[in-house]
């Protein structure tokens, strides 16, 4: 069985592993180098780009976690792991690194801050008919879309969930709902 990992440095690791468990995925909490090398898939939670890339590198594991990601291991990244996953910040700190597995430009907190959260539906196509509820938390948004990356969702216009090989992003935190489409779509490397 494909075993996934949940980046659990900080941010919210917890709500991906209830998510996964519901799933029937023994999801587990990768938090060094060792516990990487044994999951097949890592989710990127939301939390604070910053912060999570500061910490990654303060526990020897950006670069194992950048040389698993370079080597084709997928990834879902959620808000601020959508952030880690793109190929440049737009306003990111000078020192702040990112793993380039999504051919995207993004923004922080672009769609405002933590009193401008919001809920709201997204039509996901690859998922069916039913709109996915999204929750966007200080959410990062997409400044540009490099040509192959799959756009999957937009709000407003702009691409909330894209994809592009074995990374999948998404602006919004689904693992605050309750509908694990986005997670299983994950799971079946879709």
């Amino acid at each position: 069985m494909t075993k996934i990992g949940v980046l659990a440095l900080q941010g919210g690791s917890r709500a991906h592993l209830r998510s996964f468990a519901a799933l029937g995925f023994g999801a587990v909490a990768v938090k060094s180098a060792d516990s990487l090398s044994d999951v097949d898939r890592l989710v990127i939670p939301g939390g604070e780009s910053t912060t999570i890339s500061m910490m990654l590198e303060r526990n020897d594991l950006f670069d194992p976690l950048a040389e698993r990601i370079a080597a084709g291991m997928p990834v879902f990244g959620t808000c601020a792991g959508m952030i880690l996953l793109a190929s440049q910040i737009s306003d990111g700190r000078d020192d702040q690194r990112c793993f380039a597995a999504i051919d995207l430009v993004v923004r922080r907190n672009d769609y405002g801050t933590q009193r401008e959260s919001f809920e709201t539906s997204v039509d996901v196509p690859v998922l069916g008919e039913e709109p996915f509820p999204a929750v966007f938390i200080r959410a990062p948004g997409v400044v540009s879309v490099g040509p192959d990356v799959e756009v999957l969702a937009t709000h407003l216009g702009s691409p909330v969930v894209c994809r592009q090989g074995p990374a999948l992003v998404s602006s919004f935190h689904p693992e605050l709902s309750t509908d694990l489409r986005l997670h299983r779509l994950f799971c079946e490397g879709g």
